[in-house]
């Protein structure tokens, strides 16, 4: 296991909000990519994983838009203990607790409100929020939050936008999700306050739905490569 993953999984109550700033660069740095999964079926879990980690990616973003989400973190937790297993698509408190207790190392959420950036603050786990405006960064900012995802990054003004936030957050990096992908990851990627970017698109439904595990090694090895 990696130190940024041994130090994700012996967390402790007392974690600062500059540690798990940290804990997030440290992952991002080895992610690069960060791949967005959305489980259909139970059985998909481990093959899914195992395919992505074959091409290259070890830190895996399993949403929690399907009913699977916190059952296939715990399966992962449990039996892929080598990957960075997170939850994405955390709404509420409530989630972000059930997302804890299945085992999630980091927490993804596609927006903000003051509830759950503050429920975060107290919480031992890792949190991305989603912004996509300054007043969103500023709002997170506020409590000690230094790390965003963009989302939807293209939407939300892209490669530009992230230019211009650099300006007035110059602490500030994001992990830019939504419309990213094999055209325009290398011009998110080059820019200084990008950690690393989300994206699906190593994940066409089709080949999971047919088990094409081959394919989407395959794809998730291009996308990487992309990056050297």
């Amino acid at each position: 296991m990696s130190q940024g993953s041994a130090a994700m999984t012996n967390l402790a109550p007392t974690v600062s909000m500059a540690d798990k700033v940290a804990l997030i660069d440290s992952l991002c740095a080895k992610a690069r990519i960060l791949p967005v999964i959305t489980i259909a079926r139970e059985q998909d879990v481990l093959p899914l994983a195992d395919a992505l980690a074959a091409g290259g990616l070890t830190a895996l973003e399993v949403t929690l838009r399907s009913q699977f989400g916190l059952k296939a973190i715990q399966i992962l937790r449990e039996q892929r203990p080598e990957l960075v297993t997170g939850a994405g698509t955390v709404l509420d408190p409530q989630m972000l607790v059930a997302a804890e207790a299945a085992g999630s190392q980091f927490i993804v959420t596609p927006g903000i409100t003051r509830d759950l950036l503050q429920a975060s603050v107290a919480s031992p786990i890792p949190l991305l929020p989603g912004i996509s405006n300054a007043s969103g960064i500023m709002e997170g900012y506020a409590l000690g939050y230094r790390r965003f995802k963009l989302f939807p990054a293209e939407v939300s003004g892209g490669v530009a936008a992230i230019k211009a936030l650099g300006g007035p957050f110059g602490e500030v990096k994001f992990c830019p999700t939504g419309g990213v992908g094999p055209a325009n990851i290398k011009s998110y990627m080059a820019l200084k306050n990008v950690m690393c970017v989300g994206g699906s698109w190593m994940l066409d439904p089709e080949w999971i739905k047919n088990g094409d595990w081959a394919r989407i090694q395959e794809c998730t090895a291009e996308a990487l490569a992309l990056l050297d």
